[in-house]
């Protein structure tokens, strides 16, 4: 087949693009550079930049401890609840604490608990790492006794509905899986596997690091039990920016937090030594927020909410498909491969390239052509696609890029040890 990979129509596409307005919301120091790591650390709002000037100059500098009732106490909840409207819950529904790691620790010590007697917990092995060994740290602290099944990869990036469907039973307690797989791309149907679970009357949490803000989604209406995030994603929270997770409303009274901490008390400044659980959600808080950090997750979800995830998920997939359509004209001749979904259906917000030379290539671009993607073992360049601010003009550019480095064997220049941030 062949394709219309020129520059004029990747200048043609941003031009009639709806949403480019968005760009220009965003941090932009060098414009020379093409990001394409958003899928890992998103791009600095621009009202980001006020807003910490304001919570240092005047609500840490003028207001000290007087701004924790002026602005600081309700910040996790108000935007938590904003975020809500991106994931398809209600706005009591979710709030901003701790790291994704703790927050899955809590939530898979609550939904274990819930589910006494059963034996089995099922997740894949394409999983993020960090949820595994997180599964497996709170299986052994409960009960030795239960059983981590670890699903194979058995329909090219992931498992299959099938395969889920005869591995979840009747002795199953939890199943966790990530929406978007972080290497491939490969995007499970929530709906359908949560009805699976639910069959079995399994718990279902869903790790959605890499779908909040790019991929619509119906957390509440599908009946999803439990869910987590990250908001330095794609909702461009900044390094580090404390996650956020989703108890659904009728499982809220039900779940324990096994930390308890202050902020998660009904009494919190009684200073009670007996630990009473605040109503609803914020009994999923633990200890004090990170204020400045959590402040400045705000930004990014409000130009997400502007946008509307509609429109953000139709430029993806546009955008997801210029890009395939690009590695079928300029780079499978050249040995790259392509470690996503054909069907963009089944494709998040980022595209994968395979390459045996993978890393030194991703320092290649970096170092010679200003171009930043990142690299995942054994072989996946990702390249994130970040529709409020990323254009078809810089896919254009990546791919010339990788070509070029290729070609010219330029990247032969660097190492090939794995070394610092990836």
């Amino acid at each position: 087949m062949d394709y219309d990979t020129t520059l004029e129509r990747a200048r043609k596409l941003d031009r009639c693009d709806s949403l480019n307005g968005f760009r220009d919301c965003f941090l932009i120091d060098d414009p020379d550079l093409i990001y394409l790591d958003g899928n890992s650390l998103g791009r600095v709002p621009k009202d980001a930049i006020g807003l910490m000037d304001r919570l240092i100059r005047h609500q840490w500098g003028n207001r000290l401890i007087r701004a924790w009732n002026d602005e600081w106490m309700g910040l996790s909840r108000r935007i938590g609840a904003k975020l809500a409207g991106l994931i398809g819950a209600l706005p009591d529904e979710v709030i901003i604490a701790d790291s994704t790691s703790v927050n899955l620790f809590k939530l898979i010590a609550g939904a274990l608990k819930e589910r006494p007697g059963r034996r089995k917990i099922v997740t894949d092995s394409v999983n993020f790492p960090s949820d595994i060994y997180i599964l497996q740290a709170v299986a052994d602290l409960i009960d030795p006794a239960y059983e981590l099944v670890v699903l194979p990869v058995d329909n090219g990036f992931a498992v299959s509905e099938d395969a889920l469907d005869r591995a979840i039973d009747e002795d199953t307690a939890l199943v966790l899986l990530s929406h978007v797989m972080y290497k491939s791309s490969y995007m499970y149907d929530m709906e359908r596997i949560t009805e699976i679970a639910h069959d079995r009357d399994a718990m279902i949490l869903w790790d959605l690091s890499h779908s909040a803000g790019v991929v619509p989604m119906a957390c509440h209406d599908m009946g999803v039990d439990v869910a987590v995030g990250s908001t330095y994603k794609y909702l461009n929270g900044g390094p580090g920016a404390p996650a956020f997770l989703y108890v659904r409303e009728d499982l809220q009274s039900r779940l324990i937090n096994p930390i308890s901490g202050w902020f998660g008390h009904r009494k919190q400044f009684y200073f009670d030594t007996e630990f009473e659980p605040a109503p609803g959600i914020d009994r999923y808080l633990t200890g004090t927020p990170s204020v400045l950090s959590l402040a400045m997750i705000e930004p990014g979800v409000d130009l997400a909410l502007e946008a509307g995830v509609d429109a953000i998920r139709a430029k993806s997939l546009s955008q997801s498909e210029y890009l395939v359509e690009l590695w079928a004209s300029e780079l499978a001749q050249l040995g790259f491969t392509l470690n996503s979904p054909r069907d963009g259906a089944r494709r998040g917000s980022h595209v994968s390239f395979g390459h045996p030379e993978g890393y030194r290539i991703d320092q290649a671009i970096r170092e010679e052509k200003q171009v930043i993607s990142d690299f995942r073992m054994p072989d996946n360049i990702r390249l994130g696609i970040a529709p409020l601010y990323t254009t078809y003009a810089e896919l254009h550019a990546a791919v010339r890029a990788l070509g070029e480095v290729v070609t010219s064997g330029s990247f032969e220049r660097y190492s090939g040890v794995i070394k610092g941030v990836t």
